[in-house]
């Protein structure tokens, strides 16, 4: 089969301008092309010895034959496509190989088992599995071989010609308040379900979006395995084989070839239903699946704690009761930004302010990154006031814009909380010290981790917030105070 290299010679575009009969969006280019190519895929034809083997691995069947050679191999497979056998190492006995027969040649692969079987990345519960997709596989690459190598040449992800007649209507559905633009509901005109509303036309109705918090945010890309046929929404391609035929981004939804990932840029767009809680959730993640400037825990505790409790004695430094600030962090979790932690749920402010802190402790990566970890610990030593500061400065920069937003807005909210140190008595100094280590931790395999340096660790930590709280011209030099 010969297949067509040119993108412009693909009928995609005119398909694109009518939908198909089933009311799904129309075909991208050569889906029915290569998913022919896995149907047209040699079966698997398995031989089984002819007589019993003793000592056969009792996660093999029939098809083992024993101590035999590759010459030996050959022989049994000859003139059979498909065709496999599985055999036992001469050289190196307890070793397992898988003999396939494809293109007129017999294949040997060293084959494993650690509960699944694998001669790869991927893993499958029985023999006969693997070898499906293994001739599917490579049925696929040698008669397709030159234009998979090209696939990423011409994406249509930035193009999306195909999605142009759904775009317009999710767009309309997405934009008609904040509220419902975080639905995962989408209606047509005629308020009837629109089927098969993919993530990536999804992604094109959001980016059309009036966002104010457009920040950048990469995949999540996890391998998946899809039921029954799929396409690829960077390339548009076939994707082919039995299980783990690409990868999908766990956030939003984006279905694409393992190759294709790494050409996807950082636009990824979180489903709110596919986040399921507000705690332990990724900063970018959480504000974009929200469509918020800061994670809303963060809005919702400081605003609670400005109202009613910035002269509160200790204030972060006292500890609220832990049962009660789980409590709160259940609330966030079940109820998003609808949790009421007003006075007449949780009195002592101490609560509050504990599931605030909680929040930046549970942060899967701290609000001051692990990479920029290093780099604030060394600007926090500098002596001399200036250079610490333009050092913090230069840091700062290299914070992702999500965290860099929300540790600005922390700043402003920790100075207002020294300017009642009379009464609240928590300085800068103190504030420093309590919110040092929940900001910022050291990445796991560093040496600063280690137990005899945490104390040192502290102190830097602490120097660092508090060189951000030093007054608020250095806040405002520094682009965190306004």
């Amino acid at each position: 089969m010969t297949l067509v290299s040119s993108r412009a010679e693909q009928p995609w575009l005119s398909l694109a301008k009518s939908r198909n009969p089933s009311g799904m969006e129309p075909l991208p280019p050569l889906w029915v092309t290569l998913y022919q190519l896995q149907q047209e895929a040699p079966r698997p034809k398995r031989i089984i010895c002819p007589r019993e083997v003793e000592n056969r691995p009792k996660y093999y069947g029939r098809e083992f034959h024993g101590i035999i050679s590759r010459e030996q191999a050959d022989e049994i497979l000859a003139g059979v496509e498909g065709a496999y056998i599985l055999r036992e190492s001469q050289r190196q006995p307890g070793c397992y190989t898988l003999a396939l027969r494809f293109g007129n040649q017999t294949l040997n692969y060293r084959l494993f088992y650690d509960g699944k079987h694998f001669v790869g990345e991927k893993r499958f519960e029985s023999i006969h599995d693997l070898v499906t997709d293994g001739l599917i596989t490579l049925y696929i690459e040698t008669k397709a071989s030159e234009y998979i190598s090209k696939m990423t040449t011409n994406p249509i992800y930035e193009h999306i010609g195909y999605a142009t007649l759904l775009r317009e209507k999710v767009s309309r559905r997405l934009s008609r308040t904040k509220t419902e633009s975080r639905k995962t509901s989408v209606t047509s005109e005629e308020n009837t379900p629109v089927e098969k509303i993919t993530s990536l036309v999804r992604r094109a109705a959001l980016t059309q979006n009036d966002n104010h918090f457009n920040y950048e945010k990469a995949h999540n890309f996890k391998v998946h395995t899809f039921r029954g046929p799929h396409w690829c929404e960077y390339c548009a391609n076939f994707m082919w084989g039995l299980i783990a035929q690409g990868v999908r981004c766990s956030d939003c939804g984006l279905n694409v070839h393992k190759q294709c990932s790494k050409y996807v840029p950082n636009d990824c767009q979180p489903d709110l239903k596919r986040i399921k809680r507000v705690y332990c959730c990724d900063l970018t993640t959480l504000v974009k699946a929200h469509n918020t400037q800061r994670p809303m825990v963060v809005d919702s505790c400081i605003r609670e704690i400005e109202a009613r409790g910035l002269k509160s004695e200790g204030l972060y430094r006292v500890s609220g009761f832990t049962e009660h600030i789980e409590d709160v962090k259940m609330a966030f979790d079940r109820d998003g930004d609808k949790a009421d932690i007003s006075a007449s749920i949780y009195p002592d402010i101490n609560i509050i302010a504990g599931a605030l802190k909680l929040y930046f402790r549970d942060l899967p990566i701290p609000v001051i990154t692990y990479d920029t970890y290093s780099k604030f610990i060394e600007a926090a030593k500098i002596s001399n006031p200036d250079e610490r500061l333009e050092a913090i400065h230069e840091v700062l920069m290299l914070l992702p814009a999500a965290h860099y937003e929300t540790l600005r807005y922390l700043m402003i909210h920790l100075k207002k909380v020294t300017l009642h140190e009379k009464e609240n008595f928590m300085n800068a100094e103190n504030l420093g010290i309590v919110f040092g280590p929940t900001l910022m931790r050291p990445p796991e395999d560093s040496t600063l981790a280690t137990l005899n340096d945490m104390r040192a660790v502290c102190r830097a930590c602490g120097g660092t917030v508090s060189s951000l709280l030093w007054s608020a011209q250095t806040l405002h030099t520094a682009g965190l105070y306004k």
